[in-house]
């Protein structure tokens, strides 16, 4: 699984969709998530990348959220 997939098959998991509707332009206003959601949702990361993720302002969509993923992949 990729890490497009994996991050759609979390925010689908949580908000229980299918993860074929979500695309990277999707936004997670669009999915209706607010900061209490996007605090889970960071934690459910953490665990499906075995990654530390901070909360940030910038992540605003799939896109920006898959970017900062593979960014602290690159520095482990």
């Amino acid at each position: 699984m990729n890490n497009f997939e994996t991050v759609a098959k979390v925010l689908a998991e949580y908000k229980e969709i299918d993860p074929s509707e979500i695309k990277m332009e999707t936004t997670f206003e669009e999915l209706g998530f607010d900061s209490l959601d996007i605090v889970e949702i960071i934690m459910n990361l953490e665990e499906a990348f075995d990654l530390e993720l901070e909360m940030n302002e910038s992540l605003v969509d799939v896109k920006s959220l898959l970017s900062y993923i593979e960014s602290l992949q690159a520095k482990a």
